[in-house]
């Protein structure tokens, strides 16, 4: 399997595919080694990911590099990425073993019969990860998991093959045994071939089409399946706002990572009344962007990760012109080695255009006046997705009152594509189904078991 630098399309490194066969011997691994894991105190668990957390702050520049080279994000995004995710795995180490301690529930009055709440570990669990931020979707899932006592069997993206390996090998040097977090390498049809494994429970974070087909399939086995899918993000701009100051927040919001992150700000609804000023104002945001090569710490876009990415963005300006929209920057393919597409701002469009109700993942958006509330939120929720959306006004009764009629399953006043380990992350609609982070997001890799106790 080819690894390419998608800034430049040059193969840079190669690396074994894993087949069914292998696949298959990796599971019977896992499977082997998670009752010994499970049985382990929680205490050396938790040691062992305190370890795991001291390796990521070690190696960071290494790792920073790498994650780079092979999904193209800014160098400095990169970095970011890293010290994000210490403090997710610190609410994990803090919160885990409350989350899971046995609880007694009921004693009679008599002290004879109790109720008490046990939560086992699923088993072993798939997990298929992401290209896009593969620590902060990896620890999302394998911290917890391997916590609560699982064996994890982790696929990273194809995109994100020398990152997963990374991981690896951080785990394995900090106390996880080698048979308790294996990875698994490919493409889609080694994820298929994990998924088809029987392991007891299937953590996906990708599209809506394969994560339908895996509940598909794992719906007839009856175990634990998490989706995270897409998004197609929304914010709504009150009339109340200072107009520069929003456009500066939302043109971040929408182009970090080169607006390839799932709570990228995707569309954009204005109030009619400071319509025009924060339009100009996020165009100017916008063009002092800069784009180029993501090793360069100044650089703020870098290339698309996959290339059949450019022609769906292609595809959505070439719609929305047709239709009316008004292209105020970019719109195209930037001619240089690699997967390049140009930041683009489109004005005037409506819902009939592609740019309004596909997902982008890219360096793109639309925006569309409103003129009012009402209609705001109409718009909001006139999508398959539901994953985040906000609003930005300095009037919190009002903010409070049209977030209560979104439909998502993160929502945002005077902020956006924010993501905090305290509160669950989870989606409606094709956004997916189920809960990572929290408390929730701990639980989730456990099974409640019921212990009716009765002393005779």
């Amino acid at each position: 399997m080819k690894i390419v630098n998608p800034a430049s399309g040059a193969v840079f490194a190669e690396v074994h595919a894993d087949n069914e066969k292998a696949v298959r011997a990796k599971y019977e691994r896992a499977r082997a080694a998670q009752p010994k894991w499970a049985a382990t105190p929680i205490r050396k668990r938790l040691a062992a990911i305190r370890a795991f957390r001291a390796e990521v702050l070690a190696r960071q520049s290494e790792l920073a590099k790498t994650l780079t080279l092979e999904v193209g994000k800014p160098i400095r995004q990169s970095r970011n990425e890293l010290n994000g995710v210490l403090p997710r795995i610190d609410f994990f180490v803090a919160e885990s073993q409350r989350a899971l301690r046995e609880q007694k529930v009921h004693a009679d009055a008599k002290g004879r019969l109790e109720e008490r709440i046990v939560h086992a570990p699923l088993g072993v669990v798939a997990n298929i990860s992401a290209w896009n931020y593969p620590y902060f979707v990896g620890a999302n899932v394998f911290v917890p998991a391997l916590i609560a006592g699982n064996a994890v069997l982790y696929k990273p993206s194809e995109y994100a093959t020398l990152t997963g390996q990374r991981i690896a090998d951080m785990l394995h040097a900090a106390g996880v045994p080698e048979d308790v977090f294996v990875v698994v390498l490919g493409d889609g049809k080694t994820g298929a071939a994990l998924v088809r494994q029987p392991v007891d429970g299937v953590f996906f974070t990708g599209s809506f089409a394969t994560g339908a087909a895996i509940a598909a399939g794992t719906g007839r086995r009856m175990i634990k399946t998490q989706l995270e899918l897409g998004g197609k993000d929304p914010i709504y701009v009150c009339e109340d706002v200072d107009p520069k100051n929003a456009a500066a927040a939302l043109a971040d919001g929408a182009f970090y990572n080169t607006g390839q992150s799932c709570c990228s700000v995707e569309r954009i609804y204005v109030h009619e009344g400071v319509y025009d000023e924060f339009v100009a104002a996020f165009v100017a945001a916008v063009a002092a962007f800069k784009v180029g090569d993501p090793l360069d710490e100044a650089t703020y876009i870098g290339p698309l990760t996959r290339k059949p990415q450019l022609a769906v963005l292609r595809r959505q300006v070439a719609d929305a012109k047709k239709k009316g929209a008004k292209l105020l920057l970019g719109g195209n393919v930037i001619k240089r080695k690699g997967h390049w597409f140009a930041p683009t701002v489109l004005a005037d469009v409506d819902h009939s255009m592609l740019v309004m109700r596909e997902e982008s993942f890219g360096p793109i958006i639309g925006i569309e006046a409103v003129a009012d509330d009402d209609a705001a939120i109409e718009l909001i929720n006139d999508t398959d997705y539901g994953l985040t959306a906000g609003v930005y006004t300095p009037d919190a009764k009002r903010a409070k009152k049209i977030l209560a009629r979104v439909h998502a399953g993160s929502v945002y006043w005077n902020c956006c594509d924010r993501v905090s380990p305290r509160l669950p992350w989870s989606g409606v609609k094709r956004s997916g189904m189920g809960v990572t982070l929290s408390t929730y997001g701990i639980q989730t890799f456990t099974r409640p078991k019921a212990y009716h106790l009765r002393s005779v």
